[in-house]
């Protein structure tokens, strides 16, 4: 069993903190340590019931004293049997104790996670928690100190992870092929302050690709030659269409057209960069050439957003954790 403690003494009242805890998940939270780490999201406001987590982390609400006191029990999937509690206690009409208390028992692989990365990531992430409630209610951190290496680690990771997303619709690359051979798409979340422009997104992502990726493409055009199939170049990654939050690149040629789509979605947390393909085969030439990009285009088209996302949150990667958190 783990039993995990962490408290702070605020010289505030006990309502003033309550109502902080109870902006638990919602855009905004005072508490939470986003951009660092992803913010917690319920399906509902929080009550009761509410489900949700942050990240791989999942948990529902069992318990809720407005004011007062969020239990959160864990999803098994999570590698946690238990609970976790954020709760005030009164010290004095302007004093009082902010705590957070985690008891449960590690499962499957987080018995070993939880010792080598989970717990020190816990502890920081509780401690940039409880800096953020003592900034609220004094304008200050009394003792501010840097991440250890493991967090900071944790969170270049997280900040630069892809998932592969449905194809967005509504947008100007939906209706650009109407039957598509291929259609998929991969998102990043980026933190606050990072550039929510398409066209340096679309620049970064087609224009500064990993030198394994120019490898690749360099390959494929001294292996299509012989096919009849055009060699490629950086013509096919010119915009065609562009909105506010969308930039649509492509080029058509005689064994396929392709098209991409770089949207950008700010949120309250930072923005979500979502790169979309559409590609439709023109020949038999084209059919057998897509059968073969098909195997390595989503690791390609993932290495080119972590590489351009990994450019774009370098400056707010050189500053997490230096100066916001208490040890």
């Amino acid at each position: 069993m783990v039993l995990n403690v962490h408290e702070r003494s605020l010289p505030a009242s006990a309502a003033e903190v309550g109502r902080l805890i109870d902006r638990m998940g919602s855009p905004g939270d005072p508490l939470w340590p986003s951009p660092a780490w992803l913010p917690v999201r319920f399906d509902r406001p929080l009550a009761v019931g509410a489900d949700g987590g942050h990240g791989s982390i999942r948990y529902h609400v069992t318990g809720y004293e407005p004011g007062r006191r969020v239990e959160l029990t864990f999803h098994p999937r999570s590698g946690l049997l238990g609970t976790h509690v954020l709760e005030v206690e009164e010290h004095g009409p302007n004093a009082c104790v902010l705590r957070h208390r985690l008891a449960g028992k590690p499962i499957g692989p987080m018995r070993l996670l939880w010792p080598t990365l989970v717990r020190v990531c816990h502890d920081i992430v509780i401690e940039h928690l409880l800096d953020n409630a003592e900034r609220a209610v004094t304008g200050t951190v009394a003792r501010p100190v840097r991440y250890p290496w493991r967090a900071r680690l944790a969170v270049v990771v997280e900040s630069v992870r892809v998932r592969e997303v449905p194809v967005p619709a509504e947008t100007l690359l939906s209706g650009s092929l109407p039957q598509p051979d291929l259609a998929d798409a991969f998102a990043l979340r980026v933190p606050p302050g990072t550039t929510t422009d398409p066209q340096e997104w679309a620049d970064a992502v087609f224009r500064d690709p990993p030198r394994v990726v120019v490898a690749l493409l360099h390959l494929r055009n001294w292996l299509v030659t012989p096919l009849g199939i055009e060699r490629g170049d950086e013509s096919a990654f010119d915009t065609i269409a562009a909105t506010e939050r969308e930039v649509l690149l492509g080029t058509d040629a005689g064994h396929l057209n392709f098209r991409a789509g770089v949207l950008v979605e700010p949120d309250a947390d930072g923005a979500t960069i979502t790169v979309s393909t559409l590609a439709a085969t023109r020949s038999r030439a084209g059919r057998a050439y897509l059968a073969v990009v098909r195997m390595v285009h989503p690791l390609v088209v993932k290495a080119m957003l972590r590489r351009a996302g990994r450019t774009a949150v370098a400056p707010w990667l050189r500053s997490v954790g230096r100066t916001s958190v208490r040890r």
